[in-house]
């Protein structure tokens, strides 16, 4: 019943959950960076080093599910892919918890490397990072329509449109952040820094 009720709920005002949902997240994410608030453990370089790799792990994994969602959906085969868009945001709700633990349990890392390196890495962690922003609540809306609208309901909304946008800046995004984590922690140096501006890994 409750279910029933919150679907409907979602059918009716789809706008407002994803307005609801998207300040709630974005609220997390700034209280982290500028509220010093007690709620994280504080974290060993090897714990933030760890929580990294897990990150990269989890991006990969997202990454490969959402092009299979995107296949799938391509190919006519719906139910395969809601559940890839649906286990795709149910990764990055993981990786969200992982990230403000590792940012606010332990600072960051910064780029050590020569110019011709890091201008290009820098161009590509602010890619990743404005898009990691501007597409929450193009992902929420689309997922949002998904959840609560059957297949051929949804051919009256605009969650197909919706959906190859949210798809397309959340794709880029995620492999974006795994090649910017690639460059800090496998191909040149970094060294740990306090937290002062939003950097991913």
């Amino acid at each position: 019943m409750a279910t029933a009720d919150a679907r409907r709920r979602l059918r009716q005002q789809p706008m407002g959950a994803t307005v609801l949902l998207t300040i709630v997240g974005y609220a997390l994410v700034l209280g982290t960076f500028l509220l010093d608030i007690p709620i994280y453990p504080d974290l060993t370089n090897a714990q933030v080093n760890l929580l990294s790799h897990v990150i990269a792990v989890i991006n990969t994994t997202a990454t490969t599910i959402l092009l299979l969602g995107w296949y799938w959906i391509r190919a006519g085969e719906v139910e395969k892919h809601r559940l890839a868009m649906v286990s795709g945001f149910a990764l990055i709700l993981g990786f969200l918890v992982v990230y403000l633990l590792k940012v606010g349990g332990g600072g960051t890392k910064e780029f050590v490397g020569h110019d011709l390196a890091y201008y290009p890495y820098l161009v590509m962690l602010a890619i990743h990072i404005i898009l990691s922003i501007v597409s929450v609540p193009v992902v929420l809306y689309a997922l949002i329509l998904g959840l609560s609208h059957t297949p051929a309901e949804l051919r009256q909304t605009s969650h197909a449109r919706v959906g190859r946008i949210a798809a397309a800046a959340w794709i880029l995004s995620l492999f974006l952040g795994v090649v910017t984590y690639v460059l800090l922690n496998h191909v040149f140096a970094y060294e740990f820094a306090s937290m002062i501006v939003p950097v991913v890994f």
